[in-house]
């Protein structure tokens, strides 16, 4: 599937991929899509969760925990995935952005890519209806879902255990305390803001690493410091 559905709404596709950065600089051009990327989100956050209990593992229920399920929704619907998702429909070009924000990279920026194919559900939804972004949205996550669980054995439950909770096991085995993580500084341009975040364990760093939001940064810095231990 290399190609998005059409949004026969033009008004609402423009919107869908409008920047706010646009209209600093074109004042007339309607609406940016900051108010689809939240219905989107909203959509996506439902579909997937509705694609993990009732599609993809109807004979495993009994197997996958809420909470494991939990997790596989937040890491299909994060920042990181999304993003190439919208790479892989070429979404960044067909932006409109202003000119800083071309500048800056916005089209091949993750977190403006990340949200623009949520604002682009968030359209398609009110152009069409729930079940016409289901029959999109289903194929392309159940894909990348069937990539992220393991069975750990014949004999033991299906389980999904994202960076976060793989060093938090290891922090607890090793010291016996939960690693904490920090806020220690933010930087971008409004358009493109991100936390800086620190993960220790017992006071001593262990990874960075950087997000559009808190909880992204904080996946990446336990990402970075299973890697320095060798774990990933």
């Amino acid at each position: 599937m290399t190609k998005l559905p059409e949004i026969k709404n033009e008004q609402l596709r423009l919107q869908a991929l409008t920047h706010r950065s646009y209209l600093n600089e074109h004042p007339n051009a309607g609406e940016d899509n900051e108010r689809l990327e939240f219905l989107g989100d909203a959509v996506l956050g439902f579909l997937v969760g509705e694609l993990l209990f009732k599609k993809r593992y109807p004979e495993d229920m009994t197997k996958m925990s809420e909470a494991n399920m939990t997790r596989l929704r937040s890491v299909l619907v994060d920042e990181k995935q999304l993003a190439k998702f919208a790479v892989q429909f070429n979404l960044g070009e067909l932006l409109r952005l202003g000119k800083g924000a071309i500048r800056d990279g916005g089209r091949t920026n993750p977190s403006l890519l990340s949200d623009a194919f949520e604002a682009y559900i968030g359209a398609y939804y009110l152009d069409t209806h729930i079940d016409a972004v289901r029959e999109f949205i289903h194929p392309l996550f159940s894909a990348v879902a069937n990539e992220m669980v393991f069975p750990q054995s014949e004999t033991t439950p299906q389980t999904l255990i994202d960076c976060k909770n793989r060093f938090q096991q290891w922090a607890l085995e090793k010291s016996g305390e939960n690693p904490k993580y920090y806020v220690i500084g933010e930087s971008g341009p409004d358009h493109a803001k991100e936390f800086c975040i620190e993960v220790r364990v017992r006071d001593k760093v262990y990874g960075y690493g950087k997000g559009k939001r808190k909880q992204d940064g904080e996946k990446k810095a336990a990402e970075v410091a299973l890697q320095k231990l060798g774990l990933l």
